[in-house]
């Protein structure tokens, strides 16, 4: 029957497949041991050839950078602002060596808003100055200019800087190299002019900082770098923040602390002829002029343009008319151009041409009109700035000239009590005024002049 017949044959099946079945698993039974012990033996024999076959591994050589020994400057001693020297590195090597130095573990407070107290002529010729210092150091880029312009307001409030946005950003631009800002006198502001949109961003970011604006990751940083140099100066600076490819430093010590930048804006912003091409406020009539004739003098007192020389007969004195509109900060770097690598050296400025001497030796009137002076003696250890107080506001006592009082001497007349009595000899002076002696006149010998 067909029924009967299809029970037989799926019977059938069923006994077929089973049968089948036993077989695969006999199969792995006999297999699993054999693929165990492959497994095993590769287990081994893998590590056991990566072992006797390292990989070759390339590392790079240690960097030996020779930097200054750090050194942390004492409260009491004014901490020198170096100008700008890199270390001989590829760009490659300095950024391995600026990622290999820590980030400061201290605190990084914010700084102080600022707000700038000038007129309105002071306040154009401050933010433009700023807004060039953003632009050419960072680029059109509205994070790096921010953290540029709180460098320099925060330079401003230090002792060691200039006290005007205009001379910190453009301190040391009569000389082609130790300028501050580099862009400030290595000819980067006539080889390329901004476009006026990123001229008026950057004025925006320089508007927003002289009014109270204030970039906190930077702290109170004074220095920065691109990571692709080495400076010298980083050896004794903290390292405190990164901004794209700018790195940011601060002093060690109590220089680097807030109560270091406690200095004011003096007043009187310079005109910056460098920025005329680009800034009303520093091409205007006269101000113009006087900032290009003030430039010229500059360059041609220069050492290296061969205008200054030592007075006659001395070769290591200098009298020198100081250029009219030279930051009084600057005068050092003039005297030390001037004396070049003479190991002992003598430089005296006048701020009026009129008072500078002929020769040597000075007179007493001369020393007291003197606007600057300095002094070096190698062989002493002896390398002193010393300003005329009277005339340039310094903000420590020690970086005065002493006070000269000129004396005015009176002939002294034959009637006079302090005359010889014979003409010859010296008068008699008892010391004892006895009653009844008349009282002598007062005829001082020398009475003080009026101050130039």
């Amino acid at each position: 029957m067909p029924t009967n017949d299809d029970g037989v044959l799926a019977a059938a099946g069923t006994s077929k497949g089973a049968s089948s079945s036993g077989d695969g698993a006999r199969a792995r039974r006999v297999a699993l041991p054999a693929i165990l012990a492959a497994t095993s033996a590769l287990a081994l024999a893998i590590p056991a050839w990566v072992v006797t076959h390292p990989p070759a591994i390339r590392v790079a050589p240690r960097l030996h950078v020779k930097l200054p020994p750090r050194r942390i400057v004492p409260p009491a001693e004014l901490p020198p602002v170096e100008p700008v020297r890199l270390i001989d590195l590829s760009p490659d090597d300095a950024r391995a060596f600026n990622a290999d130095v820590p980030f400061s573990t201290a605190a990084n407070p914010p700084a102080r808003p600022f707000h700038f107290a000038g007129g309105p002529d002071d306040l154009a010729r401050a933010t433009d100055c700023l807004a060039a210092g953003v632009l050419y150091e960072a680029g059109d880029d509205a994070q790096g200019e921010r953290a540029v312009a709180q460098v320099v307001l925060n330079r401003l409030r230090h002792p060691a800087f200039p006290k005007t946005v205009c001379g910190v950003v453009f301190e040391g631009q009569d000389r082609s190299t130790g300028c501050q800002f580099t862009f400030s006198c290595d000819g980067a502001l006539t080889r390329w002019k901004p476009g006026e949109e990123a001229w008026k961003r950057a004025r925006e970011v320089a508007a927003m900082a002289l009014s109270g604006s204030v970039y906190k990751p930077v702290g109170y940083a004074t220095h920065y770098h691109t990571d692709w140099v080495v400076p010298y100066w980083q050896a004794s600076l903290d390292k405190i923040a990164a901004v794209h490819s700018h790195l940011f430093f601060r002093w060690s010590g109590w220089w680097g602390t807030p109560p270091a930048f406690n200095r004011r804006w003096t007043g009187g912003e310079p005109v910056i002829a460098q920025l005329a091409p680009v800034s009303d406020a520093h091409k205007t009539g006269a101000a113009l002029a006087e900032a290009k004739a003030a430039l010229a003098e500059a360059a041609v007192a220069s050492p290296s343009g061969g205008a200054l020389v030592p007075v006659t007969g001395t070769g290591d004195s200098f009298l020198v008319a100081l250029p009219r509109t030279m930051l009084a900060e600057d005068f050092p770097q003039l005297a030390a151009k001037a004396c070049g690598d003479r190991p002992v050296c003598k430089f005296s400025g006048w701020a009026d041409a009129a008072n500078v001497p002929a020769a040597l030796p000075l007179g007493t009137a001369q020393v007291a009109s003197m606007s600057f002076s300095y002094l070096r003696d190698r062989a002493a250890g002896i390398e002193k700035s010393l300003w005329n107080c009277q005339q340039f506001a310094r903000p420590e006592k020690s970086q005065c000239m002493k006070q000269q009082v000129l004396m005015t001497a009176v002939p002294v007349s034959a009637a006079s009590p302090l005359a010889p009595a014979d003409g010859h000899g010296v008068a008699e002076l008892s010391g004892v005024r006895r009653k009844g002696d008349p009282a002598p006149a007062a005829s001082p010998t020398a009475r003080p002049a009026a101050k130039p």
